[in-house]
């Protein structure tokens, strides 16, 4: 800037004196930026310092490694050949290539991850096959894995399965094919859960169907788990139960146990003269009515088949009483025109309700008419008729003689059909055919009850039995199945306890019955199941009808 004009110019000291004014404020400026930049420079130098230093500490861990990986690869021999026992060939694998596996699967990239989705879309026997190429081969294969364990076949779990007292030891491959064999035997075939072929052809050509039974099973909720329906073997669960005449034991023998057709009550009766009813709840079992028969011990008693009348023969007459339970009265049968025989004991009632089969001396069968109670027509056998029996139909009788011959006779014509002889058997006894008309049951003086299918007996005249009972040692005089064909009973009234219960199905007997400490049976002299199997009742000559609680069966 110019001086005015006419203004005095400053002297030399004026003029240096500005000079040093200027100067220092420019000092001034300059130390200000100078203090202003000072700590971004010392942040820029510590960064670097860092940065210098994770570089020496990196290098130096390099290193480390490099040392780490040569002293391994400088093992001994019986160190690598522990590494090879243990890792077995991964050690062939360069030292990359076993960290990368250690570390656990790589990330796919989209290339990798569409031929993997590609790959998954394969069809199962695709897949199968990778599988087993890609499978690895074990490290090592233990010797005693492959040896075979003998099973002691003489514990009492066991011994049902030996065939001979040679097979005291077997093979668990042999044990478990003999397992197989008597599951099949029972269950009369390979079930269709069990057979693994027709599973997997089944689940191959599967259609939508089957998945939309999978979600309607999974739309409703409850207990999907329930007990077989099938009797198993073995053991048989049961109870015992107060005998069912508690209330008022007959004085001498029982002749007669039996369930009502319908309701649930039992009779029993015997030589006292006496037939009684009792209520059966398995507690109590009170008594609902006894009758008294003057100077007539009951050889047998039996409910007719709609339960309104109960009939009862005689040890030593030509009559036999109806009891009509519905009217209460008694009505005695004094005789039956045609029949001429000194006494009436046995006797058969058919399961349709029409017809009463009388059995005779020498040989001769009555049938009677069961409304009329007079005769229809005489049957007679080959020497003396120990025991008949109708079949469900109520269209064939079977008649069992003393020689050990079985004769079928047609009811409606009254002609023999057939006959067999009953294997091995002297002398017969009693005889029964199954509520389904699959089995008869021959028992014979020897104690061998012959289980025989229906089929063969109406075929063959000498017949293989499909089970030979041998449990009893004394004669075989009552056997009797169960409503469902699962179980037979058998006894004998020559010996104490001599009453033994068969598993149909396999053709064992139940190892837990009778298993008491003390004698409950004694001489069992009649048998019979509940209608729907839920109790089993023993008469013996005690005079007391003994009841057993069938667990199995849920129903009377």
């Amino acid at each position: 800037m110019q001086p005015a004009a006419g203004a005095p110019r400053p002297g030399p000291a004026a003029m240096k004196k500005n000079k040093k004014k200027k100067t220092k404020t420019k000092m001034k400026k300059t130390n200000k930026i100078v203090k202003r930049l000072q700590p971004r420079a010392e942040a820029a130098a510590a960064a670097a310092a860092a940065e210098r230093a994770a570089a020496a500490q990196a290098a130096e861990e390099a290193a480390r490694r490099a040392r780490h990986l040569k002293a391994l690869s400088r093992t001994s021999g019986a160190e690598r050949e522990l590494e090879e026992l243990v890792f077995g060939d991964s050690l062939n694998v360069e030292e990359d290539e076993l960290l990368q596996c250690l570390a656990g699967p790589q990330r796919l990239n989209t290339t990798e991850r569409k031929s993997l989705q590609k790959d998954s879309s394969d069809s199962e026997v695709e897949n199968e096959a990778k599988g087993t190429l890609l499978s690895k081969k074990p490290a090592w294969v233990d010797e005693d894995d492959e040896a075979e364990e003998n099973v002691d076949m003489t514990h009492r779990y066991r011994k049902d399965f030996m065939k001979s007292d040679a097979e005291k030891v077997l093979t668990k491959k042999k044990l478990k094919r003999r397992l197989e064999e008597q599951f099949q035997r029972a269950m009369g075939g390979v079930p269709a859960w069990a057979d693994l072929a027709n599973r997997k052809k089944s689940k191959r050509t599967a259609s939508d169907s089957d998945s939309d039974g999978d979600d309607d099973l999974l739309c409703r909720t409850g207990n999907f788990i329930s007990n077989s329906e099938s009797l198993p073997r073995g053991i048989l669960k049961m109870s015992a139960c107060p005998p069912a005449n508690q209330e008022r034991f007959a004085n001498g023998r029982l002749a007669t146990v039996q369930f009502h057709p319908s309701a649930q009550v039992v009779m029993t009766a015997g030589q006292d003269r006496s037939v009684s009813l009792f209520q059966v709840d398995g507690i109590r079992n009170p008594k609902i009515q006894s009758i008294y028969l003057e100077s007539f011990p009951v050889y047998k008693a039996c409910f007719s088949v709609d339960g309104e009348q109960v009939i009862a023969t005689g040890t030593h007459h030509k009559m036999f009483f109806v009891y009509d339970m519905m009217g209460g009265s008694i009505i005695p049968i004094e005789k039956v025109r045609g029949v001429e025989e000194r006494f009436l004991r046995s006797f058969e009632l058919s399961p349709d309700g029409s017809f009463m089969l009388l059995t005779g001396t020498s040989g001769y069968l009555h049938l009677l008419s069961m409304k009329t109670k007079e005769l229809i027509g005489t049957m007679k056998v080959n020497g003396r008729c120990t025991a008949t029996a109708f079949t469900p139909d109520s269209s064939k009788i079977y008649s069992y003689s003393k020689e050990g011959e079985v004769f079928i006779w047609d009811v409606r014509s009254r002609k023999c059909l057939h006959k067999f002889e009953d294997e091995g058997s002297l002398e017969g006894k009693c005889i029964a055919v199954s509520k389904n008309n699959q089995y008869v049951a021959c028992g014979s003086a020897s104690g061998v009850v012959n289980l025989y299918t229906t089929d063969v007996c109406l075929k063959e005249n000498h017949p293989k039995p499909v089970k030979a009972i041998m449990n009893l040692v004394t004669s075989a005089t009552c056997v009797t199945f169960n409503p469902t064909t699962e179980i037979l009973a058998v006894a004998s009234r020559e010996t104490d306890e001599a009453v033994k219960l068969v598993h149909i199905p396999s053709y064992t007997v139940f190892s837990n019955f009778p298993v008491f400490r003390r004698k409950q049976i004694y001489l069992a002299q009649c048998m019979d199941f509940s209608p729907r199997s839920g109790f089993f009742s023993v008469g013996n000559n005690k005079g007391k009808a003994l009841l057993f609680r069938l667990k199995h069966y849920s129903d009377f």
